[in-house]
């Protein structure tokens, strides 16, 4: 049997060197101990110098010191209201440190994020929601941690665990709490999906088929999604979130572009104005011929609000599986644009996105199969082979 190394042996012990200031007897490392409302409070400095010990020892007393204990102690995750007839709990939040967050994020944020942040405080209550913010501790988010992780996707885990460290990262800055635990839990991991991207012939059929089955309205709608690369709801609306949807008056035919309306605030609330592609422009020509009148400016292009079951219906009939959604097209358009050689950068631009690509780079950078074995046949150098004189050479982009 080996004998324990003296190293092995060593025990840490923290050796007081001054008013509240304690040094490890093996890595020579600061700590901070001393109390508070009766509580120990213990933080390692996270330096050897003693100097440097002492300014933040007293930086950290002076926060604990700030802190509200009584808010701490009676302040609760969150409130809602309940049901005076039957006592049960609305869906009304109604106080609490997250009611406090929520308040102050929602002035610059889009209303579809109010929306999330709203269905993540309601989950999140109802683990911690009648629990004092003093009391949330790094146990009990690990607790929560294990359950949510357990019932719901990787995303939707990962956007609670996000809000939970906004709502305790407020509590830190307004001195309800000293630390925020949250961050010590890591982020799931996301597993990449595959995006389903029709071909254009598998476009053609999927449009042919749903006129077929008398889903003419749902087919021109898909088709504008495919020409245009608009989400659906910015094409249609969405009323619950204050989007409104695309008009007559957005389109103009002369100079041969359509505007996008925005939402929310600063550079994603931004309207954009798009080019109207010419497959778009003579759908749209089409569209506004078979109109009993001329359009106000006010009319909505598509009556519709959506064109889910005629698209399913269509997919069981060509036999395709998954079934295709509205924000395929999206894919369609720009899995077409990037094929037919556009900069990353225009395309974000017409897709609404405002980081210069990056997200099309990142989402979009691959080319169909089909695409990838025709631009293979163009990489024709060998050693000991010579050149073909009748391959034209790609166009070098950055």
């Amino acid at each position: 049997m080996k004998t324990p190394t003296l190293e092995a042996q060593k025990v840490q012990i923290l050796v007081h060197v001054g008013d509240c200031l304690y040094r490890s007897s093996i890595t020579n490392i600061y700590y901070g101990i001393f109390k508070r409302d009766g509580r120990q409070v213990k933080r390692s400095l996270k330096t050897a110098d003693r100097e440097l010990a002492k300014r933040r020892l007293e930086e950290l007393r002076r926060k604990v010191e700030r802190l509200t204990s009584d808010n701490a102690k009676s302040l609760p995750f969150a409130e809602y209201r309940r049901d005076e007839k039957t006592g049960t709990i609305t869906t009304e939040l109604i106080g609490g440190v997250a009611k406090r967050w929520f308040d102050a994020a929602a002035v610059s944020i889009k209303p579809k994020t109010v929306t999330m942040y709203l269905n993540s405080i309601k989950m999140l209550s109802r683990h911690f929601g009648s629990t004092t913010i003093g009391n949330i501790g790094l146990r009990q988010i690990e607790q929560w941690a294990t359950l949510r992780s357990s019932e719901c996707a990787a995303r939707t885990y990962n956007a609670d665990l996000e809000v939970l460290r906004r709502i305790l990262d407020y509590a830190c800055k307004h001195g309800l709490i000293l630390e925020n635990p949250a961050k010590e839990i890591n982020r799931r991991k996301l597993s990449k999906e595959k995006l389903l991207v029709p071909t254009q012939e598998q476009f053609r059929e999927l449009l042919d088929t749903m006129r077929k089955n008398n889903g003419k309205d749902s087919a021109d709608l898909v088709e504008f999604l495919g020409y245009s690369g608009c989400r659906l709801a910015e094409v249609v609306g969405d009323s619950e979130h204050g989007k409104p949807p695309l008009l007559w008056g957005d389109i103009n035919l002369k100079l041969k572009t359509f505007t996008v309306a925005g939402k929310g605030t600063g550079e994603l609330g931004k309207s954009r104005t798009v080019p109207l592609f010419h497959p778009l422009e003579r759908l749209l020509r089409t569209l506004k011929a078979k109109l009993p009148k001329a359009p106000h400016p006010s009319d909505r292009v598509f009556q519709i609000e959506s064109a889910m079951t005629s698209i399913i219906n269509a997919c069981r009939k060509l036999e395709i599986k998954p079934h295709y959604t509205h924000h395929a097209m999206r894919h369609f358009f720009c899995s077409n644009c990037i094929e037919a050689g556009v900069d990353f950068k225009v395309i974000a631009s017409w897709l609404g996105h405002v980081d210069g690509g990056v997200l099309v780079a990142k989402t979009y950078g691959h080319l169909r199969d089909v695409h990838s074995r025709e631009m293979a046949k163009r990489i024709t150098f060998d050693a000991e082979a010579e050149q073909p004189e009748n391959i034209v050479p790609m166009p070098v982009r950055a």
